[in-house]
């Protein structure tokens, strides 16, 4: 029976509608009653005993089947009353029977009385206060579901989170929606409940008075005694539960962001500071002592508060005692415990440490350092599809105070000292410098530059220099040595993250291609070589259908990547065409492209260069030196090669500057348009 409770559950519900239907026996009546009654606590014992409101999300369907239960018992109820009534209190079931000489004691006039008191305290008092809850709980949380997406998406973007760390707290924020929004609606159950059990009450009374006497021949004092009483009787069984489903409603939609059950919650806030039970315990012993007031009640009540309040005062006392304790190991370097083994050897991808003056950087209400940090993945991640591990800041006491250092998978691979206060200046086009200031080397990209006082800034401008504070310059050092490492930090694991986040529309590509036709090892240096030639892998689909591809002809990973290329050449083209449209080239001249290709042996897959010494260093000169002369009329064009040479030729270029482009004619787009400007 329990492997198939969905059958269960829908013979229930279609017995529940067949009670609305056939009649029963007063013995099937007493068992819902029961059931009505027993289920009602439960959902409360559940309501007090839950973590957070959303982890009873089904509160809303379970209050329609009991408030739909209430109500195919009342009409069961109904038809016992009315066809039996004149036989006597026991005509309608022992628990009406039994509720009805308990609570009302067999006068129906008192049991009006409750009943009455029960329905206002029920429908005016706990439904409506809760459906209120509800409808405002409802209201904020759909207002405020775009501000927790963009948290959650900053968060994100910081590396805070994980992918499926944001999926659980979307769909968390989803079903939080959705479950306000039902408990604003089920709150309307209990009070169509309540008007139901009122309408009900009214035809049984009238309706039962009548059928008594011109039916049975009952006087009209004896009517009104049996069926009123059963009347009552019923309404007060079907109230009862009524009444705590809707306190359990009122608990749960009340209960809000706290955490943990109520009772904790209850007795943690309203007895966990000791000042206010102490003025509650003088209070109580206060109305102990005046005259007319009765002493034993108060006087109790005054002694457990405050017992209550010592016993919290101790606890405060004793938790301030650990603290001390606590901070005293702290100090004491020799009794502070090891760190954990994998912490100690644990290596961040990227790190950076700053000196004790460089600290107050990561504050501010922009969010300082960490804010740019956060910008910084989220723009390479868009101009290069990488995605940027988090970065790790940290301070470090063995820096001096204007110092940073930098560090790439355990490796420091820049330290600077910045001059706090001041300003860096430099100019962009290398001019000499006018200006006043202590010199020093602009970090990103090595240039003169001077660290000068705020109020100079004006004149800077004025001398057409650029101006930027510490935070920018550690910022832009941070971003172009990423730059420079993307390939190192393109490891086995991010290749799989970076696969794993493809839609699902690009999912079969994936499963065809790793690793039954290459293995993933392929795709990562793929892609690593595409970043450290500043390549963007954003178009991952294109580049996998490209490895797909080229596998059918090589394993070589390095003829893999150039065919890629070639696949990239719109995108390549794209990022190399200057303002004017064109892109600025400086080819090989014929005899250094027939050299090249010359000194290329190939043996199998295998590619090696083997070009003489003397006339690798020649060629190494002649680029610097062509390279120089553009840059010097402020052009930096892209070297044009052979597609079997490019790849060496991009070698001996890195040797110069790691971001000089090295494009084949094979990559060069059908609509791109080229301007040579000098030839090597």
């Amino acid at each position: 029976m329990l492997g198939h409770q969905d059958l269960l559950f829908a013979a229930g519900m279609v017995l529940l509608l067949a009670v609305l239907v056939l009649p029963m026996p007063t013995w099937l009546v007493d068992i819902g009653l029961a059931t009505s009654i027993t289920l009602s606590v439960l959902i409360l014992m559940v309501a007090i005993w839950i973590d957070r409101p959303l982890d009873f999300s089904s509160f809303p369907t379970v209050l329609l089947v009991a408030t739909l239960l209430r109500l195919a018992l009342n009409l069961a109820t109904t038809r016992l009353i009315l066809s039996g009534g004149h036989k006597g209190l026991g005509a309608a079931g022992s628990v009406i029977n039994g509720f009805a000489s308990f609570v009302v004691g067999g006068d129906f006039v008192i049991g009006t009385v409750v009943f009455a008191i029960l329905i206002i305290i029920n429908f005016m008092v706990i439904t409506k206060g809760a459906g209120r809850i509800a409808e405002v709980a409802a209201r904020f949380s759909l207002d405020a579901m775009p501000g927790k997406q963009m948290a959650i998406d900053a968060d994100l973007s910081a590396g805070m989170i994980s992918e499926e760390q944001a999926r659980e707290r979307r769909k968390e924020l989803e079903d939080e929606n959705g479950f306000f929004g039902a408990m604003d609606g089920a709150s309307k159950f209990v009070r169509g409940d309540a008007i139901a059990a009122i309408i009900v009450t009214l035809v049984n009374i009238i309706g039962g008075i009548i059928i008594g006497t011109l039916r049975h021949g009952l006087g009209v004092s004896q009517a009104a005694t049996f069926y009123t009483t059963l009347t009552i009787g019923d309404g007060i069984v079907s109230q009862i539960p009524a009444l705590i489903v809707s306190l359990g409603a009122g608990m749960l939609v009340s209960k809000g962001s706290v955490r943990g059950s109520t009772d904790r919650a209850f007795i943690a806030q309203l007895g966990g500071q000791a000042k206010p039970l102490m003025l509650a315990s003088g209070l109580a012993a206060l109305f102990a002592i005046l005259p007319g007031l009765p002493f034993l009640p108060f006087a109790a009540l005054s002694v457990v508060a405050g017992a209550g309040a010592a016993i919290v005062r101790a606890a405060d006392h004793r938790r301030q005692r650990e603290a001390a304790e606590l901070a005293r190991t702290e100090d004491n370097p020799a009794a502070t415990r090891d760190e954990p083994i994998n912490e100690l050897m644990r290596v961040d991808e990227v790190r950076l440490e700053l000196g004790m003056g460089l600290v107050s950087l990561t504050a501010g209400t922009t969010g300082g350092l960490t804010e740019k940090i956060r910008k910084l993945r989220r723009s390479i991640a868009l101009d290069y599809g990488f995605l940027l591990p988090a970065v790790r800041i940290k301070d470090n006491m063995d820096l001096t105070s204007g110092e940073y250092s930098l560090q790439v998978q355990g490796v420091e691979v820049a330290r600077e000292t910045l001059m706090l206060g001041r300003l860096l200046a430099f100019s962009p086009t290398g001019e000499k410098l006018l200006i006043e200031g202590r010199d020093t080397i602009e970090p990103s990209f090595r240039i003169p530059a001077r660290w000068i006082e705020s109020t100079q800034r004006g004149e800077a401008v004025r001398q057409n220099l650029t101006v930027v504070d510490i935070e920018t310059v550690l910022t832009t050092h941070l971003a172009e040595t990423v730059k420079a490492h993307m390939s190192q930090l393109m490891t086995y694991a991010a290749t799989q993250k970076l696969l794993d986040g493809l839609g699902p529309d690009h999912q079969k590509l994936v499963a065809d291609l790793v690793p039954s036709i290459v293995p993933l090892a392929t795709v990562q240096k793929v892609l690593a070589a595409l970043l450290a030639e500043r390549v963007s892998i954003r178009h991952l689909p294109l580049i996998l259908e490209g490895i797909h591809e080229a596998a059918g002809f090589t394993r070589n990973s390095n003829l893999i990547t150039e065919h890629v290329r070639a696949r990239l050449a719109l995108q390549i083209c794209k990022s190399l065409q200057g303002e004017d449209g064109f892109i600025a080239v400086m080819p090989l001249s014929p005899q250094w492209e027939r050299e090249v290709a010359e000194a290329i042996v190939v043996d199998g897959d295998s590619r090696s260069f083997a070009l003489a010494p003397s006339r690798t260093q020649e060629l190494v000169q002649a680029i610097r030196t062509r390279l120089a002369a553009a840059a010097a009329r402020g052009a930096w064009p892209a070297i044009l090669t052979g597609a079997e040479a490019r790849p060496f030729v991009r070698a001996l270029a890195e040797r110069i500057n790691p971001t000089i482009a090295v494009i084949s004619h094979a990559e060069v787009h059908s609509r791109a348009r080229l301007r040579t400007i000098d030839q090597i």
